[in-house]
């Protein structure tokens, strides 16, 4: 499949899109939205067939959203589509669904180690990887063989020891063969009286087993963490109020080891909870976390745009082993496109200087004015207004980590996160996640419709993009049908193959695919005319296959919204 690489300028319309094939544009005088060229061409570093993509200047965010609901991503200026079928690891837009994320222990160690960070300036030991963090492995209990010495106190260990010397005494002459099965049933009994939190006089112990075989009669028993927890809270209980509440408990019925339901304040933590727990008066660091618009920029944007730039140089020469010479604000990583390349310089000056021509001619705008964008701030949408966003860390007056987001009408969409290398040790990549996702439950509150956060691309076999499965709960996009479908039904396949079809309905077909490629808008010689007009003009049969192309990749809506300029 031939890729496509695209540019967008925008004007002040909001309503239509225009779109070349050919390395023009152009558009009409009626009020379209965003300004396009088309250009042959592949992702660079991308394999023949990897993806398709486009270079954009700007674009509206009602045609993003469609986009990446598509599973088309932009990194920088550059929006990209993989050839999912084609490609030797398959990129599989994923999604995350704040409004019932829990955060996983990973996750809370994390916001634990930024907490004691900025109270205390703890800086912990070791080496710390800042991306994946395996949430499905349980830290064991810390503290429980301590705990249990203080449990026993309500035990009386004096009568345990007394028995089981008389038990020995009587019953020493068992005969061998009846030790291993007796020692096993005693040793079961003890544990279930110990958890239960009755005493455990009645216990009997029929032998002592030989030396480096058995249980330890001398020591309290191991137990599962979830009696220990019982046991912690019922002895907290009782040295609260040692003669009321838990006797009350008692009485109704229920067994001393039990616990009354769990009070309100006993429930798990918010994320915001432990995001924005309170420090002391006197902690040794502040964080400060602003959102500013990057595109169109505002002042403080530009005014800290040095400042970020720093940073990100410092991340791409340290993390990534780029030369010192390299990048430039606007290139490597958020432009992956080479300025340097004769073609691209040439098609580019080319196509700006046809639409600011247009520009000024046809909508009387001055030149210096050509180009630039306008925030998109509905009255129903979140206060700072949908469009590019970066989320600077501040930490004591300068800024350590900067996360680049893009605000869309359903979703808070995560571009790219850059930060100080020295930061390392407070797993930024983790904790700017996190709080992207609190960021989008604030903007929810005020703006119903953006409940989701997209996290990229997932993939399977790449353990640095599978980490990106552990916020849960998350979905995952079928790259045919384009429905999104919940992670934990997509793994299973995953394991088996790398490109998969999650949607398990085999009648099911994309929904917005092009089926009227004809209703698709042309711009041509000045003029808007259906796909299926202009085509008769036609006699190049190469000129149909591009446009059918297309056609497919944006889908119906985008195809109609946009215009397809053709010389």
């Amino acid at each position: 499949m031939q890729s496509l690489e695209v540019r967008i300028m925008k004007t002040k319309w909001k309503n239509a899109s225009s779109l070349d094939l050919n390395g023009e544009n152009q558009q009409d005088a009626n009020g379209l939205c965003d300004m396009i060229t088309v250009l042959k061409g592949r992702r660079p570093g991308s394999t023949p067939n990897s993806d398709s993509g486009m270079w954009a200047h700007s674009m509206t965010v009602q045609d993003y959203q469609d986009l990446i609901d598509r599973g088309w991503r932009r990194s920088g200026k550059y929006v990209y589509k993989p050839v999912m079928n084609q490609t030797c690891c398959p990129q599989y837009t994923i999604r995350c669904r704040p409004l019932q994320f829990q955060p996983s222990k990973s996750h809370k160690k994390v916001l634990k180690k930024m907490l004691k960070f900025l109270a205390k300036g703890e800086v912990p030991k070791g080496s710390c990887e800042d991306e994946p963090m395996d949430s499905t492995m349980d830290d064991a209990v810390a503290g429980d063989f301590a705990l249990i010495n203080k449990l026993d106190i309500q035990c009386d260990l004096k009568t345990l020891s007394d028995d089981i010397k008389e038990s020995l005494e009587s019953e020493g002459k068992n005969s061998k063969k009846e030790e291993p099965q007796e020692l096993l049933q005693s040793q079961d009994f003890v544990g279930e009286k110990l958890g239960s939190g009755e005493p455990s006089h009645s216990v009997k112990v029929h032998t002592v087993p030989k030396p480096g075989k058995g249980a330890d009669l001398s020591k309290p028993p191991c137990r599962k963490a979830k009696e220990i927890r019982k046991e912690r809270k019922r002895l907290k209980l009782m040295q609260q109020n040692p003669a009321g509440e838990l006797e009350g408990f008692q009485a109704q019925g229920h067994p001393p080891s039990l616990f009354p339901p769990k009070a309100k304040s006993n429930q798990p933590k918010s994320l915001e909870d432990l995001i924005f727990e309170s420090l002391p008066e006197n902690a040794s660091h502040k964080l400060e976390v602003r959102v500013v618009r990057s595109s169109p920029p505002s002042s403080q944007f530009k005014a800290t745009l040095l400042e970020s730039y720093q940073v990100y140089k410092r991340y791409q020469m340290v993390i990534h082993k780029n030369p010192p010479d390299t990048p430039t604000e606007s290139q490597v990583r958020l432009v992956p496109v080479s300025f340097e390349d004769p073609e691209f310089k040439s098609s580019f000056s080319q196509s700006f200087s046809l639409y600011v021509k247009y520009q000024v001619a046809i909508h009387q705008d001055p030149p210096d004015e050509c180009g630039k964008t306008e925030a998109e701030t509905p009255p129903n949408g979140p206060d700072c207004g949908y469009g590019s966003f970066h989320q600077q860390y501040w930490l004591d007056g300068k800024i350590i980590a900067v996360g680049v987001i893009d605000i869309l009408p359903n979703c808070v969409s995560s571009v790219y996160l850059y930060y100080d290398p020295d930061y390392s040790f407070l797993s930024l990549g983790v904790y700017s996640a996190l709080r992207e996702i609190a960021f989008t439950r604030q903007l929810h509150e005020k703006t119903s419709q953006l409940s989701y956060y997209y996290m990229g691309f997932y993939i399977h076999s790449c353990p640095k993009m599978k980490y990106k499965g552990q916020y849960r709960p998350s979905d995952l996009l079928c790259p045919e049908t384009y429905v999104w479908v919940p992670i934990e039904q997509c793994l299973p396949s995953l394991e088996n193959s790398k490109y998969c079809r999650f949607n398990q309905d085999p009648e099911a077909v994309d929904e917005d695919r092009s089926t009227e490629p004809d209703r698709l808008q042309v711009f041509h010689k000045r003029a808007i005319m259906p796909y299926g007009v202009y085509k008769k003009q036609q006699k190049d049969p190469s000129e149909e296959a591009a446009v059918l192309q297309y056609a497919s990749l944006v889908g119906q809506k985008c195809s109609e919204r946009m215009l397809l300029f053709r010389n």
